[in-house]
């Protein structure tokens, strides 16, 4: 594995990078936290521990995302059926409209670009073909997306229900992807940076302080002639593309 010590200098092939959105691009999980503070708070259980309390809501997370996907909508049922749980007395309209102005916060924050992401993109559209692979909500990442004003460095949009090892090859058959060209970039082992090697591409791993639990893995290594950049920064990009 390269690392961002290790620059091998910008690739004179045109090369096609794939890049997450959330916490890769923009921030995000850190206004999911927020707000799951304010839900721990609000409950303010009298047995359970604030640890326990999200221990059990990232349990609920699962499974409603199993059931229903990711997004706003999804997390608020989760919040829900989390209080339901932990609490023996019924989730009344007040409550209910609390818990909603949980979500709602997260859905009002202004779009906020990770370091150096508007410039870098702009220099890497110029000499390789950019595409957005993202998953979630459609309506909501595209929302995300015209909000963020990074729309035109993308050639292609594509936002996944799940990003797995098929979903990639998926990708690649749609797309036509040359393997060897080809580069998934972003913050998530679970979802950016394992799947992907596994499907045969190489991957560009930069970690955000905050990625979302659920996203957690030890990062595979990559395979034979697969290569994994573990970067500190976005603009560390332009020392390898």
């Amino acid at each position: 594995m390269a690392s961002s010590d290790t620059p091998i200098g910008p690739r004179a092939t045109r090369q096609t990078l794939l890049f997450d959105a959330d916490d890769t691009l923009w921030e995000n999980n850190i206004y999911f936290e927020r707000a799951i503070a304010a839900f721990i708070s609000y409950l303010d259980h009298r047995v359970h521990t604030a640890e326990e309390v999200r221990e059990h809501l990232n349990a609920v997370e699962r499974a409603t995302i199993a059931q229903h996907g990711y997004g706003l909508k999804s997390f608020r049922r989760s919040l829900v059926a989390c209080f339901e749980q932990l609490t023996s007395a019924p989730v009344t309209e007040e409550k209910h409209r609390r818990i909603l102005n949980f979500v709602e916060s997260i859905a009002e924050q202004e779009i906020e670009l990770l370091p150096n992401v508007a410039e870098v993109l702009a220099q890497l559209a110029e000499r390789h073909e950019l595409h957005l692979v993202t998953k979630g909500d459609v309506g909501e990442q595209y929302d995300k997306l015209d909000r963020s004003g990074l729309r035109p460095f993308f050639a292609e949009i594509e936002v996944l229900a799940e990003k797995s090892a098929a979903a990639y090859r998926g990708l690649i058959e749609q797309h036509g992807f040359d393997r060897d060209t080809t580069w998934m970039i972003g913050n998530s082992p679970r979802s950016d940076i394992n799947p992907a090697l596994a499907a045969g591409l190489h991957a560009v791993f930069i970690p955000h302080d905050f990625t979302w639990v659920l996203e957690h893995e030890v990062v595979d290594p990559p395979p034979p002639g697969r290569t994994l950049l573990e970067l500190s920064g976005f603009a560390d990009l332009l020392r390898h593309f």
